[in-house]
């Protein structure tokens, strides 16, 4: 049964059981989200939030939805911890009354998961790429390319530079392991050979038997899938120990290039892509007021929790606009899968697929001094 089969029985029932109540609107729309504020890697709760923030600026600036702001309202994940993601999860849910929530990290989506499940909240997830978030709740939808499209986007890019014998790299997690998994499927799946696949802790300071074990599997290309900054220690301490192999990483932010130093020259990123343009002048406006807000430029986490909360915001439109007790989580879902078709701030439109999946470009980039440089896009199928 697809994703959206399974709530429209879902919604069904609901309708049966509770007649047309009607609710009053709410004082304020609040919104939460799960952002790692502190921890080892804050750099992803500050530009996710700083998204998330700035589309409440705009949308309140411009009167709410019909005169009703909305209010950002963040929990501390603490850079992974489960069990702050599901204390935060429920104080959003049982005191602050939220109908939708912003989730980021793989753990920390699919620990909260089924407590949206349970108790009827949406959830859109802009930061995880974990595939075990794809399929499994109907109120569950992710706005990035997730493990597999990354993946496919790599073992492409590794195989059309003549690559027969690929290694990998990832941290010990549901995320790395994940990861592992779609990167060995979409290689094999090409005939093509996986020679070695390696993990670390997440907060380990000496890789260096993992980077020894890739080097004796003697591979032609590496896929790099540490997020930030064992990404970039990953990459210093494989050209330290002498491998001269391209290097595909999903994420690299200059965090990573501060630690990887002159090594990090010519690796390879495979992820998801946002760039002003002159094409787009949503994308021009975003840009200009995150950078003027914030003093730098927005990268695809800042985009695609901006976007997330856009999305929010036209589904309680929709909603409202249906009438009857509309502010409710199955009311917001109930409205997406209606229409699942949004304005973009990435360009024109995004459009989730059956599976709760909006499908996202995939672009290769290469660090030459110390920038990404936009290659090409890839093929994320």
């Amino acid at each position: 049964m697809s994703k959206r089969t399974l709530f429209a029985a879902l919604v069904l029932s609901s309708a049966l059981t509770s007649g047309a109540a009607l609710a009053a609107d709410p004082a304020v729309y609040k919104i939460g989200g799960i952002f790692a504020m502190t921890g080892a890697s804050p750099h992803y709760g500050k530009v996710m939030s700083a998204g998330a923030q700035l589309a409440v600026d705009e949308i309140n600036a411009q009167g709410g939805i019909d005169g009703i702001k909305l209010q950002l309202v963040i929990e501390d994940h603490k850079s992974g911890s489960a069990q702050a993601a599901v204390a935060g999860m429920n104080r959003l849910v049982d005191v602050e009354g939220v109908k939708a929530v912003l989730p980021s990290f793989s753990t920390v989506t699919l620990a909260t998961m089924p407590i949206g499940d349970q108790k009827k909240v949406m959830m859109i997830n802009g930061g995880g790429v974990s595939a075990q978030t794809v399929g499994t709740s109907p109120y569950m939808f992710n706005i990035r390319s997730m493990a597999s499209d990354l993946a496919a986007g790599i073992a492409h890019r590794a195989a059309e530079q003549g690559a027969k014998k690929l290694a990998q790299i990832a941290i010990k997690s549901e995320f790395g392991d994940a990861t592992i998994a779609a990167t060995t499927k979409a290689w094999e799946g090409m005939g093509l050979k996986m020679v070695a696949a390696e993990q670390f802790q997440a907060d380990a300071a000496n890789i260096d038997t993992q980077v020894a074990k890739l080097r004796a599997s003697q591979p032609d290309a590496i896929a790099n899938w540490p997020t930030t900054p064992q990404a970039g220690l990953a990459v210093k301490r494989m050209r330290e120990l002498g491998m001269k192999q391209p290097v595909y990483c999903m994420e690299w932010t200059a965090e990573d290039t501060k630690v990887a130093g002159k090594h990090a020259e010519g690796v390879e990123v495979v992820t998801d892509y946002f760039a002003a343009t002159d094409e787009n002048p949503w994308s021009k406006r975003f840009a200009d007021a995150y950078r003027a807000k914030f003093g730098e430029m927005p990268d695809f986490y800042a985009a695609n929790y901006y976007e997330g909360v856009y999305v929010i915001a036209e589904l309680i439109r929709r909603a409202k606009a249906k009438g009857g007790d509309y502010y409710s989580g199955e009311r917001l879902v109930q409205a997406l899968w209606e229409n699942p078709t949004f304005d973009s701030v990435y360009g024109k439109t995004l459009t989730f697929r059956k599976n709760g999946v909006a499908q996202k470009p995939v672009a290769v980039f290469r660090l030459e001094n110390g920038q990404q440089t936009f290659v090409k896009f890839t093929s994320g199928e």
